[in-house]
């Protein structure tokens, strides 16, 4: 679940899913030595995924594999989007996709659909499982990503391996969308013509769903509130928002450390960075550098429950 990037407002997530892998040809992970990075590649396969109760439906993504090689064969390709660079960079396998009815996934995107998006990634998780011998070990998602995450981190079993998550302009309360200009015009179409046809950029092609009263409903009746007593007590979260976030209010994040910070065991990093938007446009390396350093001091455990605040950021206050 990894969508691109889009301007606001914006529904539309993207997951990403690092895994602890058991399969021996792998040598990136922490579970096993690690290679200098001159000596390790790292291969790119998309992945057409069946889906076990949508006949027709293969869920498409992209698995980042580290392969332990020569230096002279080592020829990584560059990419744009931010969490794509984080899958580069990040010294474990990872696999991104997208939910149904998004970028290259058949199937029709519902704005009150989450609970398709969990199907989905029960999905994923089982086929990764069951194929290539992965556990998931990070988790990191965007805006509905971050949501349905949450309640898959909450409810799921294979949930127990995971050790980090990353929480990515993450929405908790539901009916503040209701508040949104977009909502409102929205509301409009309802009223004329019984839905609203929206028009949204996604991997640089036009799309084009239609959006129903009753869509919106689910949407708006998602429970959040899991959070304060069913989150796994031992995961380490790190809340990413963006100040200038329209789409998502940033005390939403606030409310998130707030549930999160009180567990016996895991801890809760607050990251809220100035002047970035709900897709930090142009911010796409401070998102990448912020999940690397955090990520790496929780591997050091170093990491503590508080605003996180790297020493990149000091020489420019």
């Amino acid at each position: 679940m990894f969508a691109t990037l889009t301007t606001p407002p914006v529904i539309i997530p993207y997951i990403w899913v690092g895994s602890g892998n058991v399969d021996t040809r792998s040598t990136g992970h922490m579970h096993m030595p690690a290679l200098p990075r001159r000596y390790r590649i790292r291969t790119s396969t998309k992945l057409f995924i069946p889906h076990p109760t949508v006949p027709g439906c293969d869920i498409v993504g992209i698995l980042e594999q580290l392969r332990g090689v020569p230096a002279r064969n080592l020829n990584q390709e560059h990419r744009r989007i931010a969490l794509k660079r984080l899958a580069l960079r990040l010294p474990c396998d990872s696999f991104r996709f997208d939910f149904r009815g998004n970028h290259e996934t058949p199937g029709t995107w519902r704005q009150g659909a989450l609970t398709d998006d969990i199907d989905d990634l029960n999905a994923v998780v089982a086929y990764l499982k069951s194929r290539h011998g992965y556990t998931i070990d990070l988790v990191v998602g965007h805006s509905r990503g971050s949501l349905v995450a949450f309640r898959w981190l909450c409810t799921s079993e294979e949930a127990k391996h995971v050790r980090g998550f990353v929480n990515a302009s993450g929405r908790y309360r539901m009916r503040k969308i209701l508040d949104s200009a977009a909502v409102k015009i929205w509301r409009d179409s309802f009223e004329k013509q019984g839905y609203h046809t929206w028009s949204v950029s996604v991997a640089r092609k036009l799309a084009t769903v239609k959006i129903y009263p009753e869509d919106l409903e689910m949407f708006t009746s998602w429970d959040t509130s899991l959070v304060w007593d069913k989150f796994p007590p031992a995961i380490d979260v790190l809340t990413l928002h963006g100040l200038s976030d329209q789409t998502v209010p940033p005390y939403d994040a606030l409310i998130y450390a707030r549930a999160l910070s009180q567990r016996d065991s895991g801890t809760h990093s607050l990251c809220m960075m100035e002047g970035a938007d709900h897709n930090f446009s142009g911010r796409q390396d401070d998102v990448v550098d912020t999940v690397l350093r955090w990520w790496a001091a929780r591997q050091r455990g170093e990491i503590r429950t508080g605003v996180w605040m790297d020493d990149s950021l000091r020489g420019k206050l």
